[in-house]
């Protein structure tokens, strides 16, 4: 819920595609949008995990699994520490500044 403010999002997504890249993972897509960035990449057993920065520097990270079967899964033993926004039609916009990801151009 941090506010990536524009002129950190480049910044960010690099500290991430460094991470990535140095955890193995194969970079699949990058997409340099200033309003949109976007880093798609790919783990060495196949999980898909995206990056994407959408409107009002909202950060979002996706994953996909590869293939496998169907098979429950046990509810968590422990209570959420932060909001589950279950329940709700949408995502709150971000709304937590920091004093460094959020500032504007020095």
């Amino acid at each position: 819920m941090t506010i990536v403010s524009p002129e950190r999002r480049g910044s960010f997504l690099g500290v991430v595609d460094r991470y990535w890249r140095k955890s193995g993972y194969r970079m699949k897509s990058i997409n340099n949008d200033p309003d949109v960035p976007a880093i798609f990449a790919q783990t060495k057993d196949g999980f898909g995990v995206s990056l994407i920065v959408g409107g009002e520097g909202q950060v979002f990270f996706e994953v996909d699994s590869p293939c496998v079967e169907k098979s429950e899964v046990a509810e968590s033993t422990t209570p959420a520490t932060a909001p589950t926004y279950e329940g709700m039609e949408h995502i709150p916009r971000p709304n937590i500044r920091s004093a460094f990801w959020s500032a504007g151009a020095p």
